[in-house]
């Protein structure tokens, strides 16, 4: 923490960039961050499904996002929301901030006592905006990229970042990112309603990192799918959710171990025995797992089967 023009010492001095968002189609809203400070995601990125998302950034008024979420869910709009909070906050002008409401309205407030280079680029049904940055190109570039990328929000909003880096970023250079993705609609299990959220909290690289956990979210997401899918009966359709999550993270045991165990509980087990030999060289305690199942009722298989699938590498 530092001090900065008589404020307190407790103000996070989160000089950083970041994007907030709604996805016109889906209606997901999501908030994307990067800093040269540590767990930025922490302190900047807030949201609920089905009620909004909140950036507060530069010198750190962490309140702005629990009360604009508490505004939004009431109903505010966010630029009501906003100016609210900002005319009830005397130190606004060192602080830069953005909200996005469940309807697609958006406010930004970059302060005029922001370090610079600070701005913000203002667009249809999103906000990008910047503090502290090596070059005044970074808030237009972030705009441009997430406006041009195709793909679900958590790719537009990373492409965003990318963008923010490619620019020049934080003066001070990186340390920690954050992604945030929220549903369209409210639920009363507010767990249920985030889709993404992924944060590094101290890394030489964050958004390489950021992207590479996006991935690992994509892979076990298909994974899930797969899962529901088979509950529904949908077995061609489940083996293809496995496929594409094996897919993306070729070298991940867990996804292929389970899609092996799928393909032995539906009978297909001449299918199932390669990707079991592969995993077992791979790290012979799969083998331990495999026999743990069945009484735990994960696994519909038989002791012949279990043989047979245990036995299945030449050790």
């Amino acid at each position: 923490m530092k001090s900065h023009a008589g404020l307190s010492r407790s103000t996070p001095f989160a000089h950083t960039y970041s994007i907030v968002a709604r996805d016109p189609h889906s209606g997901e809203m999501g908030v994307a961050v990067q800093s040269h400070w540590f767990s930025v995601g922490s302190i900047v990125a807030w949201g609920e499904a089905g009620v909004g998302v909140v950036a507060t950034q530069a010198l750190v008024r962490v309140s702005y996002g629990p009360q604009g979420l508490t505004l939004m869910r009431a109903g505010v709009p966010a630029p009501a929301a906003l100016q609210a909070l900002l005319s009830a906050d005397d130190e606004r002008e060192v602080r830069q901030v953005a909200m996005l409401d469940a309807k697609g309205r958006v406010a930004v407030h970059t302060g005029s006592r922001c370090v610079a280079e600070a701005g913000h680029k203002l667009g249809e049904g999103f906000s990008a905006q910047a503090n502290m940055m090596a070059s005044s190109t970074v808030w237009g570039a972030m705009a441009e990229a997430y406006q041009r990328t195709e793909g679900d929000l958590a790719e537009r909003l990373m492409a965003a970042l990318e963008a923010a880096q490619a620019e020049g970023g934080d003066l001070r250079g990186q340390q920690s990112a954050c992604l945030l993705v929220v549903a369209a609609e409210r639920t009363d299990q507010p767990w249920e309603g985030v889709r993404v959220n992924l944060r590094v909290d101290d890394h030489p690289q964050p958004l390489g990192e950021l992207r590479r956990l996006l991935t690992v979210h994509r892979a076990y997401d298909w994974m899930n799918r797969g899962d529901a899918l088979l509950g529904m009966g949908d077995t061609q359709a489940a083996m293809q959710a496995y496929r594409r999550a094996a897919a993306l993270l070729p070298e991940n045991e867990e996804i292929l171990f389970w899609q092996a165990v799928t393909l032995a509980d539906l009978g297909r087990l001449e299918e199932a025995l390669p990707v079991f030999q592969d995993v077992f060289r791979r790290n012979p305690l799969w083998k331990v797992m495999v026999k743990r199942l069945p009484p735990a009722g994960l696994m519909r298989s038989g002791p012949e089967v279990i043989e047979k699938i245990t036995g299945s590498t030449n050790e």
